[in-house]
């Protein structure tokens, strides 16, 4: 059995519905409006396997570090709004850089031990313990419009120009 965990987004109301692979589901049910999601889980998924979406169905992926936005977007207003406090009440120099390395600092640790996440280019499904995680490529910001946008299909194929 695969540690395979996956955060499918609910279509009525945005809210995360965390569900683990299994055989015999069709559905997952959202916690907060009750709101069904159809699912289609096969063996790869039943493994950690990666090779395409159970909630739709395509096969174009990308990983990134599994960090919330929301927290980073803070650290960096913190950053910005200490600066302008030190420079406003006139202890800016060594002030301002001390807050500045510091959070370089976290980032810096931030990325070592913050684990990827492999996220669907579609529907915006995450997956968590994916055992191919090596054979998926990052963001590519073409593929993410292209699909979003025009709803093109790469069928699991890498944009490389």
């Amino acid at each position: 059995m695969s540690n395979l965990e996956i955060t499918l987004t609910c279509s009525e109301c945005g809210s995360g519905v965390h569900v683990k692979p299994t055989r015999d589901a069709e559905n997952a049910q959202c916690d907060v409006c009750q709101n069904l999601i159809p699912i289609k889980f096969n063996e790869d998924h039943m493994n950690g396997v990666v090779k395409d979406c159970p909630c739709c169905g395509r096969k174009d992926f990308y990983k990134q570090k599994d960090f919330n936005r929301k927290i980073g977007v803070a650290l960096f207003v913190f950053g910005a709004l200490s600066v302008l406090v030190f420079e406003f009440i006139g202890v800016g120099f060594p002030w301002n850089y001390s807050v500045f390395l510091a959070l370089a600092a976290l980032d810096i640790l931030l990325y070592f031990f913050v684990p990827l996440v492999v996220a669907c280019y579609k529907c915006d499904t995450l997956f968590r313990g994916v055992s191919n995680i090596e054979d998926i490529h990052g963001f590519n910001h073409e593929m993410h419009d292209r699909i979003v946008y025009s709803d093109h299909d790469f069928k699991g194929e890498q944009l490389d120009h």
